[in-house]
């Protein structure tokens, strides 16, 4: 076990951890914005940090009725720039790097330390959570949840709740780590503790339980606190 876990007794930890993917568990935001401004130049728009900072979060929907609606292109299919958002995706991931964010490789491996299950919960749909999971390591994961594994994904509560079905844990004794205000909307709304590292976009103080500037101000020690003080406040 490692020091961070064994510093609290067993019932003080949560019953599991929740980690969004992009932007907090892996640095894919920069990927999605070199696809995105691939993409967009074939459509002659201009695309800058500022549109991608108006996905941050989002489902793959929004993000194509925001790049067609942006360059004025009605003549193009949804359905034909999803698609080529996704192979875009899933052709840089395989390529590579994908990177860790800070802290999120340290925490992982407390977890597995301690025996406490971890799940993936993306927006992102399989094709691009599968080959994040072909970079770092399927192992990490009890479970995973994409986009396309719930008739409403985030900020709805249906991935958090199905992560937590898949876990066979109380979703209000799990841990939530998200980057992003639909991200942490949608942990909330499952009744998890949740915790905020804004990336790319900052979110307001009020959406979620807790909230630090990365990964590496967190451990399973700090966790464990959390939960505690949110059982006592119940």
């Amino acid at each position: 076990m490692s020091d961070a876990a064994a510093v609290l007794p067993a019932g003080l930890l949560p019953a599991a951890l929740l980690f969004d993917m992009d932007g907090l568990l892996v640095d894919t935001e920069r990927t999605w914005f070199a696809v995105e401004t691939e993409l967009m130049a074939g459509l002659g728009a201009p695309w800058g940090e500022e549109h991608q900072a108006a996905l941050v979060g989002g489902p793959l929907e929004k993000s194509v009725r925001y790049m067609l609606d942006h360059a004025g292109r009605p003549d193009v299919s949804p359905d034909q720039l999803a698609q080529a958002l996704l192979e875009g995706m899933v052709r840089h991931l395989r390529d590579g790097p994908v990177r860790w964010q800070p802290g999120a490789e340290r925490l992982l491996a407390q977890a597995a330390d301690a025996g406490l299950p971890c799940a993936l919960v993306s927006s992102s749909l399989r094709p691009v959570v599968d080959a994040v999971l072909a970079a770092i390591g399927t192992e990490h994961f009890a479970v995973t949840v994409s986009g396309d594994d719930v008739a409403q994904t985030k900020p709805n509560p249906d991935p958090y709740l199905l992560a937590a079905e898949l876990l066979g844990v109380d979703p209000v004794r799990c841990v939530a780590l998200e980057d992003s205000e639909t991200g942490a909307t949608s942990a909330v709304a499952a009744g998890c503790l949740t915790v905020v590292v804004p990336s790319l976009v900052p979110v307001p103080p009020e959406i979620g339980d807790h909230q630090v500037a990365s990964l590496t101000e967190l451990d399973l020690a700090r966790l464990g606190e959390l939960a505690a003080d949110r059982a006592q406040d119940r």
